[in-house]
């Protein structure tokens, strides 16, 4: 049976640890929440040693976490063992060693499996062992219309007292983004007093995690959300920034990701390579789906647009900025958008 992420917290504390836990899916915040929780439960039941394996391409050798099955403790009698699995996809082997492990899980262990995504076609016999070994929560993305009682029950949770008008300016401010909801509501915890909130002192209280800022831009653009891009590019442009003020961004983030194909494509530990990045695990999800999108000679060429980009909005090239700006755009978000950069002004340049 599948759960949400509060469900399955929900349920740690009334009943005994299960052999296995998978929490998946697109919504970071959740994943890791429902997965810390699991963390201190263990912690709590006597599990004080803890192994992490990253699953992050099709090169990752299974056998070391195989070992690990059959070995027993070093440190203490009971383990967390962690698979990070940010596709949910284990593969052929991944997905046969999960199957053995919840057909005889070992008396001594706790496997934690945590990713990044889920849909219809990540399931299989291995997502079937574990849900009726253990718990499966999936961390699906909230709807507009579930992010008014997401954030009511945050709030209530976190003991602010906020009527419906106070709720829903908070709504407004954050976009969707949960974690910066999760911010917002931790800060007026500290900042309420006790005292029930109206809109009003609302505004006054959190900060305007919705403006048209260039990173959310950028993120949107490299999460395939291309019209959620090109309106808050809108937004930008209507604000007064110039497009010189939004490029170095623009440039750091696209040759991030062309970094991070050319490694994808010479068959690299793609963890160690977020690492050296510095990308951030909840980031991460959003970094592979833009690689799953272009191959690496794409993301060359959007880092070379981008450079146009600059070039003409210094007058150095012809052409208007913004619009091949909101092309560029486009395109990193949808491959079937890719040919509008070739019709830009001065696209043979």
């Amino acid at each position: 049976m599948e759960l949400s992420p509060d469900s399955l917290v929900a349920r740690l504390a009334g009943e005994p640890l299960c052999p296995v836990y998978m929490v998946t899916g697109p919504e970071p915040l959740l994943v890791l929440e429902a997965a810390d929780a699991i963390r201190a439960h263990a912690r709590e039941q006597g599990y004080a040693e803890r192994e992490v394996f990253d699953a992050d391409g099709r090169d990752f050798d299974w056998g070391p976490l195989a070992a690990t099955f059959r070995a027993p403790s070093l440190f203490s009698s009971q383990r967390l063992v962690e698979l990070r699995l940010p596709t949910a996809r284990p593969g052929k082997e991944g997905a046969e060693l999960i199957v053995d492990y919840c057909a005889q899980p070992p008396g001594d262990i706790v496997l934690l499996i945590t990713g990044n995504e889920w849909s219809k076609k990540h399931g299989g016999k291995w997502s079937e062992a574990v849900a009726r070994t253990g718990r499966l929560a999936v961390a699906r993305a909230l709807r507009p219309d579930q992010m008014t009682g997401w954030v009511e029950a945050r709030l209530r949770m976190r003991g602010v007292k906020a009527d419906r008008g106070a709720v829903q300016r908070l709504v407004e401010r954050v976009e969707g983004n949960l974690l910066a909801a999760a911010q917002e509501i931790d800060k007026l915890a500290l900042l309420a007093d006790g005292q029930p909130l109206d809109a009003a002192r609302m505004e006054s209280l959190v900060a305007d995690a919705a403006r048209f800022d260039v990173f959310r831009m950028i993120d949107s653009a490299l999460n395939g959300q291309g019209a959620r891009a090109a309106r808050m590019l809108a937004g930008l442009r209507a604000e007064g920034e110039a497009i010189p003020a939004l490029m170095g961004m623009v440039v750091k983030e696209l040759l991030t990701v062309a970094t991070l194909a050319r490694a994808q494509a010479r068959g690299a530990n793609m963890a160690a390579e977020f690492r050296a990045q510095r990308v951030w695990a909840s980031k991460e999800a959003v970094y592979r789906r833009a690689l799953q999108r272009h191959p690496a000679l794409q993301w060359e060429r959007f880092v070379a647009e981008a450079g146009r980009v600059d070039r003409i909005a210094k007058g150095r090239a012809d052409g208007d900025a913004w619009q091949v700006l909101e092309r560029l755009l486009l395109a990193v978000a949808e491959a079937k958008a890719r040919p509008l950069l070739g019709q830009a002004p001065g696209a043979g340049s």
